[in-house]
């Protein structure tokens, strides 16, 4: 797998991540927090939230692993921009195809990572 940004990756499968997890991710990439700041906020030391960031990460690697999301949109949003370019009457649809694309799917990811599991 190529390595996709972290942030992507973040922002496809954080519904899949613990609460604790997704608030440490959420305020070190989102609000630019440093581990010593997040230690302090969590009463957690700062290898705590280190070992959680990396925790993170190889967990949303695999779940783009095995489901590849980020993949599938890659490859949609490129056909949608080459069919929009080619054909402009349908612009109205691309568009709606489009806020689809930028939905967040963590809550679906969620309910069919339930579903597997029942």
């Amino acid at each position: 797998m190529d390595k996709i940004p972290f942030i992507t990756l973040w922002d496809i499968y954080k519904g899949l991540l613990t609460p604790t997890q997704r608030e440490i991710t959420d305020l070190y990439f989102n609000y630019d927090l440093t581990l010593s700041e997040i230690a302090e906020q969590k009463g957690i030391s700062r290898q705590g939230v280190s070992e959680c960031l990396n925790t993170c990460k190889r967990q949303l690697e695999e779940y783009e692993e095995k489901l590849h999301f980020s993949d599938l949109l890659s490859e949609i949003g490129k056909w949608a921009a080459n069919f929009k370019a080619e054909h402009p009457e349908f612009e109205g649809e691309l568009l709606k195809l489009e806020s689809n694309l930028d939905k967040n799917y963590s809550a679906e990811a969620l309910a069919a990572l339930k579903d597997k599991r029942s």
